[in-house]
């Protein structure tokens, strides 16, 4: 008659502590942001986003030197303006590092394993527009940054206003990362191909871009001024522009704004609903990925 044996191989229960939800959080947003700027990928993946961050950082080092070489009491380039100034490298950025965050699992269908895990959906969502809107806000707040360091070394007039007008960009960057990684990542998420991915970015940002400004035109031309400021509502830089101006007392970068505060407050709860409604198109995204 045969008798079992139990052995004994050395597997134990694991005793330590349990990290939970917020760590897996703070793993799927950091974990984001390194690829966002080609952190812990091959080399080539690290020269767009950096080429990009400089070419965003030369023209306020090119401020802070013409203000000290010729004396200015002010910046040639107030810092709201600065993104609106620059918004073709930021759109840029945007298209070609929306689709490294949000089709790169699609595209190796690898979204089932994250699920795997006690990770849930909108953990998985919430740390991909956070990552990319904290990599947008990085990409134009250190040059509003340096440019305020600057006027501060040069020893400008206006100290208070000068942070004023520092912080009322802060701000405004903030609302532009937000609103920009939502329009970036709902438009990604729909294709798994990287390359359709910054073709499609790079169209959404063109063509509404575009077509604004033709009709800010022909509005003009009619001296239809209000409706010029209206259409600034459907494009992502005029839209954060208009909030900047009507709302946070900024000097106007486009070339229209919507009109009174109530344009402002049109402005921003539009800002706002472009970014709530990402978070449900991008879950039900993801969890069909992750179910297939």
């Amino acid at each position: 008659m045969t008798t079992s044996i139990i052995h004994d191989i050395g597997y134990r229960h694991y005793e330590g502590r349990r990290l939970g939800r917020g760590y897996v959080l703070r793993s799927l947003y950091v974990h984001n942001l390194r690829a966002a700027f080609g952190l812990g990928r091959p080399a080539r993946a690290k020269v767009m986003p950096f080429l990009l961050a400089a070419i965003m950082l030369l023209p306020a080092v090119g401020v802070v030197a013409a203000v000290g070489l010729a004396g200015l009491d002010r910046p040639p380039i107030r810092y709201s303006q600065y993104a609106v100034s620059l918004q073709v490298i930021i759109a840029i950025f945007l298209a070609t590092q929306a689709p490294v965050l949000a089709s790169r699992e699609l595209r190796h269908r690898v979204v089932p394993l994250y699920f795997s895990r006690p990770v849930g959906h909108l953990d998985f969502v919430l740390a991909k527009l956070a990552a990319l809107a904290t990599a947008l806000f990085a990409l134009m707040a250190v040059p509003i940054t340096v440019m305020y360091i600057g006027s501060l070394v040069n020893k400008m007039p206006n100290a208070s206003r000068h942070l004023a007008d520092y912080l009322t960009a802060l701000l405004g960057c903030v609302l532009f990362a937000l609103v920009l990684a939502a329009i970036g990542m709902v438009v990604a998420a729909f294709t798994p191909r990287r390359g359709f991915g910054v073709a499609a970015v790079i169209a959404v940002y063109s063509l509404s871009a575009g077509f604004v400004l033709i009709v800010q035109g022909l509005a003009e031309a009619h001296t239809n001024f209000t409706l010029a400021g209206w259409m600034g509502l459907f494009t992502p830089f005029n839209l954060v522009d208009i909030v900047q101006v009507r709302l946070l007392g900024a000097e106007p970068s486009a070339v229209a704004v919507a009109p009174g505060v109530l344009g402002g407050l049109v402005a921003l709860l539009l800002c706002g609903v472009l970014v709530a409604g990402s978070i449900p198109v991008l879950y039900r995204r993801f969890r069909k990925a992750g179910l297939s």
